[in-house]
């Protein structure tokens, strides 16, 4: 639904984006990181059109933005970091404001207002006024406004900032809804380890660069290469140690109150090996599981490289 060859965008003398190479399919959620001043918001300007780029191509949908950037922003919808509220509008105010705007038919705009603050936990606040609303309830707002005419594409800025737990967990809820009905998603975030609980790939952006970019699980297996493994033992014996010690590609990460968390190399089969060896060596086991590699771990290990 995205793709994106080549881009490059200058300011003067300074290059933001630089040679980007991204794609995003139907019913992806792609996590794009990277540090402040790595370029993630002058990108989302590019797919919005709102920048002219100096090289390269965005395609939205197979539709040029470029060429056609109103047609592409029909079938965007884009929540910035800080977005800006009519303070004097009622919440049901704004929703109708903006039903308008995106020329809903005057039948279908109150079941839309209605479906959309629902999704966001905000029906009971319909008649407050935007100027009481707490950050987080404005992040949530602004999430409903931008679902109104049902977007096939989404650019979400930082939609965690100035959420609560409670609201968190929400958003998390509902990008999982909308990952199920096959749209594209993109999501800038510093929260990652948030992030891999909904994301389906991941796009490292450093100093204007897309420095690795694929499905988590395929990119955590190329960068990280060894499985992280969490165990929990009731008897860990002193052969069960010696193994430990001396099995290839294996190091003890942690071991504090009969919980060891280990890495380890070979996949299923060499943790399937370690497991057994173990056992056989006297330990008793009550747990022993691998842990899936997320954002974070991904990031951490491509970023003091990159920043070096």
């Amino acid at each position: 639904m995205i793709d994106i060859q080549n881009l490059r965008v200058d300011f003067d003398r300074v290059t933001a984006l630089d040679s980007v190479q991204m794609r995003a399919g139907t019913g992806e959620v792609l996590g794009l990181v990277g540090p402040n001043g790595a370029g993630k918001t002058t990108l989302f300007k590019a797919i919005l059109g709102l920048i002219e780029p100096s090289a390269g191509s965005v395609l939205v949908g197979g539709i040029d933005v470029a060429l056609h950037p109103d047609d592409a922003r029909r079938v965007i919808g884009f929540m910035p970091d800080f977005s800006p509220l009519y303070e004097q509008l009622t919440v049901n105010e704004f929703m109708e404001l903006f039903a308008k705007s995106y020329c809903i038919p005057s039948a279908q705009r109150a079941p839309a207002i209605n479906e959309k603050l629902e999704l966001v936990g905000l029906t009971e606040k319909r008649q407050a006024f935007l100027k009481g609303l707490s950050r987080g309830m404005r992040q949530r707002l602004m999430l409903a406004k931008t679902l109104l005419p049902e977007p096939a594409v989404l650019l979400l800025d930082e939609p965690a900032s100035g959420l609560d737990p409670q609201g968190r967990i929400l958003l998390k809820d509902i990008i999982l809804g909308l990952k199920s009905t096959k749209r594209t998603i993109v999501i800038s975030s510093h929260i990652l380890s948030e992030m891999s609980e909904f994301c389906t790939g991941i796009a490292v952006l450093e100093k204007g660069r897309v420095v690795v970019q694929g499905r988590i699980d395929e990119v955590a297996a190329a960068m990280l290469g060894q499985a992280r493994i969490e165990l929990r033992y009731l008897n860990m014996s002193d052969g069960a140690r010696d193994v430990l010690r001396n099995a290839e590609g294996c190091k003890v990460l942690a071991d504090l109150d009969k919980n060891m968390s280990i890495e380890l190399a070979g996949g299923d089969e060499g943790a399937a090996r370690l497991l057994s060896t173990l056992i056989a060596a006297g330990a008793v086991i009550s747990s022993f599981a691998r842990t899936t590699a997320g954002i974070e771990d991904i990031y951490r290990k491509i970023a003091p490289k990159e920043l070096s």
